[in-house]
């Protein structure tokens, strides 16, 4: 009986995932599920990971955040069983990313990581995506961790005006 629920949650968020053309993070997953009490937080990550481990879905985590999306298998099965979900749900969640995309976009086209390198140094790297392109990507070496993170965490608050300036100095 348990199984049926958690079959549900599954195909919820491989046609979450199949509604964009982008990533998008367990967090904008789990914001949207949730919201709507569709389940509870364990039941989904737990859908989440059986997709994972399934290889449905691929997740890549930078920083603190997870990035999710379908694979070729994951559209392929959503095709098959996509009738399971209620009429209601999928036109909720076409609704909502209709709505959302803008917004859902933006908050993952902007991604800052950092690593230590051979050298021993810190590099940050900061990309600005506008879906499958990169506006912008820049790697800075750094003598800190510290700096590095500061780094990042600024590229997310201020990417727009960086990329505005350099625009504005290059062209």
């Amino acid at each position: 009986m348990l199984q049926e629920p958690l079959t549900l949650y599954k195909l919820i968020v491989l046609y979450m995932l199949n509604r964009v053309t982008f990533p998008i993070t367990t967090a904008q997953v789990s914001d949207y599920v949730l919201d709507r009490e569709y389940t509870n937080f364990l039941t989904l990550q737990q859908s989440i990971s059986e997709l994972t481990d399934a290889e449905l879905i691929s997740s890549q985590t930078i920083r603190n955040r997870t990035f999710l999306s379908i694979t070729p298998e994951g559209r392929e099965t959503l095709s098959f069983f996509k009738s399971r979900i209620n009429y209601g749900i999928r036109r909720d969640i076409d609704t909502y990313f209709r709505e959302n995309e803008f917004t859902l976009r933006n908050e993952v086209s902007i991604r800052g990581d950092y690593r230590r390198s051979s050298s021993g140094e810190y590099e940050a790297h900061l990309v600005a995506r506008d879906q499958d392109i990169d506006l912008v990507d820049i790697t800075l070496s750094v003598p800190t961790e510290d700096t590095a993170a500061a780094i990042c965490d600024n590229w997310q608050k201020k990417n727009q005006e960086i990329y505005q300036y350099l625009v504005s100095q290059l062209f």
